[in-house]
């Protein structure tokens, strides 16, 4: 049903107006309140508009406010959490960011899926951020958060942290 409802969006925003697209989106997520897929795809429609204006044209809080609808929504969805990650990552929301992509990794290791590209990138991502706030990366509050994140790294390089130990011991 999802499919349907977004289709004249996505069209819209085929045709190169995204602008359109969220609004149409925005008034879908008012007649469609329980359809997780219509909350996400205006959130992820309007964070792209942001980017391109490089400004705040929808509230960030109103977009983490849909990102979580959806998450609500279809808890299920990994692709929702890591998506939600992402942008909490853009807002500087470091501690909410690393505790869904905390969640994200949680869930592939149940289901039996190695670190993956969105890990590995998170991992780059989240020490980008740290240097911004921290730039010596030497506070008790940033530790812990790049040690999250050289996990993720060397995860998505495929190696385990005692891998990586023994590796570097012999070097």
């Amino acid at each position: 049903m999802s499919d349907d409802l977004l289709r004249p969006a996505l069209d819209k925003f085929a045709e190169g107006d995204l602008e359109g697209a969220v609004e149409m989106l925005d008034a879908l997520r008012g007649q469609h309140r329980n359809e997780a897929a219509v909350h996400h795809t205006y959130a992820e429609f309007a964070n792209m508009l942001n980017m391109d204006a490089q400004d705040d044209v929808i509230p960030g809080g109103k977009i983490m406010m849909a990102y979580k609808k959806a998450m609500q929504l279809d808890e299920e969805n990994d692709e929702y959490i890591a998506d939600f990650a992402d942008f909490a990552l853009e807002c500087n929301r470091i501690p909410q960011a690393v505790k869904e992509f905390q969640r994200y990794a949680t869930r592939l290791e149940m289901a039996d899926i190695p670190y993956d590209d969105r890990l590995y990138n998170a991992a780059r991502n989240l020490v980008d951020r740290i240097e911004v706030v921290d730039p010596e990366r030497t506070s008790d509050i940033s530790q812990p958060w790049l040690k999250q994140a050289l996990l993720w790294s060397i995860g998505g390089l495929g190696f385990s942290a005692e891998d990586v130990k023994g590796i570097l011991e012999d070097a």
